[in-house]
C-alpha cells in the first residue's frame, strides 16, 4: 500500500520515509529524475504505482524548440514559394503544436494523471528563454523547475567568475518569472564548490542538485571517429556528491538531492546519512526497469528497521560533516590514514 502523498503515517514495516524536497512533501526519498522513462506518461503513471514521490521529466532545450520551428517555417517557406496553392493546408505557426507544446501537454496530462510532484527540467540559453519557457512550465502546472546549467565553455578567454556569474544571473531571471520552487543542478567543477553552493542559496535557490553529470566524450579508434555512447552511472561514482552533501547539509538554507550512482537501497542509505532530503535515480531503473523502485524502498525500509530508526528524521544527516568539531583537520586525518592503510599490503608483498 502506498501511502498519500504529505501522510506522515508510517510506511509498512513501522519506517515513516516521509520528507520533504523544494518545500513539498514527499511520500520517501526516491524520485526517478530525468531520463527518456519520465518523458512518457505511461512510465510517469507506472512509476508512481511503483511508489517513487516524484518524477522529474527529460530536460526541455531551448535549441531543440527553436530549430524546430526555425524548420517548420523553413517548409511553408518551400512550399509557398514552389506551390503557393498549398500554403493553405499549413497552420499558421502560432497554433501550430510546436516548440514546447509537446513538452507543455506531457506537464498538463502528468499532472492530471498522477498525485506525485511533477518537476520540469530547463535548459536554455537566453534570457528571453529561461523567462518565457519558466513561465509556460509554470502555467502548465508543474510543482517545481529543476535548472539544468549544462554550460561548458568552449573558448578559454572565459574565466571561472563569467560562468559562476551566469548561474547567479540565470537564477534571477527565473525567481522574477515565476513562483515555483526551483533548484539548481550543479556542476561538481566548481574551484571553489562549498562557497557557490551557500551564494546560490542565499540567493533564494530552493534546492540544490549534486551533481550535473557531463557528457564526457569517446572515440572509435578503428573508423577513427568520434563515439558519443553514454555511460550509465555506478554506485563508485557516488563518492564525490557524497562528500559534497556531507559538507552542506545543515549548512546551506537549501534542499539537498543526490543524483549519482544509485543502484541500490545502499546508496540511499548512505546518501541520507549525509544529509540528503531525497535521492534521485536514472541508470538503475534503465538497468532494471520502473519496478525497481518497489526494490529500492523495500530494502530501505528493512535497512531503517533493522538500526531501529521508525523515521529518516532519526538517520538523515547522522555523519554530514557538520557533525564533526574539524571537517578540515578531519579531511586531513582520513587522506593520511587512508594512504597508510593502503601501503600496509604493498609492504606485506615484498
Amino acid at each position: 500500500m502506498v501511502m498519500a502523498l504529505g501522510s506522515s503515517a508510517p510506511a509498512p514495516g513501522g519506517v515513516d520515509l516521509t520528507t520533504h524536497y523544494l518545500g513539498l512533501a514527499m511520500k520517501n526519498p526516491v524520485v526517478a529524475s530525468a531520463s527518456p522513462l519520465t518523458g512518457e506518461l505511461g512510465n510517469i503513471r507506472h512509476i508512481e504505482d511503483a511508489g517513487a514521490a516524484a518524477v522529474v521529466l527529460p530536460s526541455i532545450f531551448e535549441e531543440q524548440i527553436e530549430q524546430e520551428i526555425q524548420y517548420y517555417a523553413h517548409l511553408a517557406g518551400l512550399s509557398v514559394d514552389g506551390f503557393p496553392e498549398v500554403a493553405s493546408c499549413f497552420p499558421e505557426p502560432s497554433r501550430y503544436r510546436l516548440g514546447p507544446h509537446r513538452y507543455l501537454d506531457l506537464i498538463r496530462h502528468a499532472v492530471d494523471a498522477v498525485d506525485i510532484p511533477i518537476i520540469a527540467s530547463l535548459n536554455g540559453t537566453t534570457r528571453e528563454g529561461w523567462i518565457n519557457y519558466a513561465k509556460l512550465i509554470e502555467e502548465a502546472g508543474a510543482k517545481a523547475i529543476e535548472l539544468n546549467l549544462n554550460f561548458i565553455p568552449t573558448t578559454f578567454a572565459t574565466t571561472g567568475a563569467e560562468i559562476e556569474r551566469r548561474y547567479f544571473e540565470v537564477l534571477d531571471v527565473l525567481q522574477s518569472a515565476v513562483r515555483v520552487p526551483i533548484a539548481v543542478k550543479l556542476s561538481p567543477y566548481f574551484s571553489a564548490l562549498g562557497h557557490m553552493a551557500t551564494e546560490l542559496a542565499r540567493a533564494g535557490a530552493d534546492g540544490l542538485v549534486l551533481f550535473n553529470r557531463f557528457y564526457q566524450p569517446n572515440l572509435d579508434p578503428d573508423r577513427l571517429l568520434p563515439r558519443p555512447d553514454l555511460q550509465l552511472s555506478e554506485p563508485s561514482e557516488m563518492r564525490l556528491p557524497l562528500y559534497w552533501i556531507g559538507m552542506l547539509a545543515g549548512r546551506v538554507n537549501a534542499s539537498l538531492a543526490a543524483s549519482t550512482g544509485v543502484e541500490t537501497a545502499t546508496e540511499i542509505a548512505k546518501y541520507l546519512l549525509v544529509g540528503a532530503d531525497v535521492v534521485m535515480t536514472t541508470s538503475s531503473l534503465l538497468r532494471h526497469g520502473i519496478d525497481h523502485v518497489r526494490v529500492l524502498l523495500h530494502d530501505l525500509t528493512s535497512w531503517c528497521s533493522a538500526r531501529e530508526f521508525h523515521s529518516l528524521a532519526q538517520c538523515k544527516g547522522t555523519m554530514s560533516r557538520q557533525k564533526l568539531c574539524s571537517p578540515a583537520t578531519s579531511d586531513r586525518a582520513d587522506y593520511i590514514r587512508m594512504l597508510q592503510e593502503y601501503s600496509k599490503p604493498l609492504a606485506r608483498r615484498r
